[in-house]
């Protein structure tokens, strides 16, 4: 049986090694590649919440339609190794695979695609495009845009227990009261801070399947 009757995933940095954001800043300029990087890696470790850099972060790339299909695109290549095979056999096993992440939902489908992972379990950021296809803003009401937006996520979705949560940052950590356990996964970046609060240490898929499905 599975140790688990529900896994919740981040996305950036845990299924695939890309953080988002960062990748499509880096296709803008250098200065605001730093920029977007400085301020991702002091919301990760928990130095800054997210919303106070989230919209910050938006308004320097100005991501477009086009530069969001190219990112999902990176995503698959990027995929952690192991993934597709570990989340294969938690559905074999009717272990309910779920994505809750800060990424923005328009490229991270492609990858849920790719892994088996209905849309409807995949909750991120929705962004709105204009005519042109440009940036146009966040799509209404975004709660995975807030420190506090997994843990309410989780918490509304009903999950069947117990539930494993498994990321690599802060706000990936701040669903243990809404979870049974938490797992840091640190194949693509280790965070000291997120490790200290983890009930297990993840260093790949393998790793993951073994302890859902020992």
């Amino acid at each position: 049986m599975a140790r688990f009757a529900s896994v919740v995933l981040d996305a950036d940095s845990t299924l695939s090694g890309i953080e988002g954001i960062d990748w499509l800043a880096e296709r803008r300029s250098a200065a605001v590649a730093a920029e977007s990087t400085a301020l991702t890696a002091a919301a990760m470790d928990g130095a800054r919440t997210i919303e106070s850099v989230y919209a910050d972060r938006l308004a320097r790339v100005r991501p477009s339609r086009e530069m969001m299909a190219a990112l999902g695109a990176a995503y698959i290549r990027s995929v952690a190794p192991g993934a597709e095979a570990c989340i294969e056999a938690l559905r074999a096993a009717e272990v309910r695979v779920v994505v809750v992440s800060g990424g923005l939902r328009a490229a991270l489908l492609p990858l849920a695609r790719h892994l088996g992972i209905p849309a409807a379990d995949v909750h991120a950021v929705g962004i709105r495009f204009d005519d042109d296809g440009e940036y146009a803003g966040l799509d209404g009401e975004q709660p995975l845009a807030t420190q506090a937006g997994k843990p309410a996520v989780v918490r509304s979705l009903g999950l069947r227990a117990p539930v494993l949560a498994v990321g690599d940052g802060a706000t990936d950590a701040a669903m243990r009261p809404e979870v049974s356990a938490f797992a840091a996964y640190v194949g693509f970046v280790r965070r000291a801070s997120v490790v200290a609060q983890a009930d297990h240490v993840l260093t790949g898929f393998d790793e993951l399947r073994t302890l859902v499905l020992p």
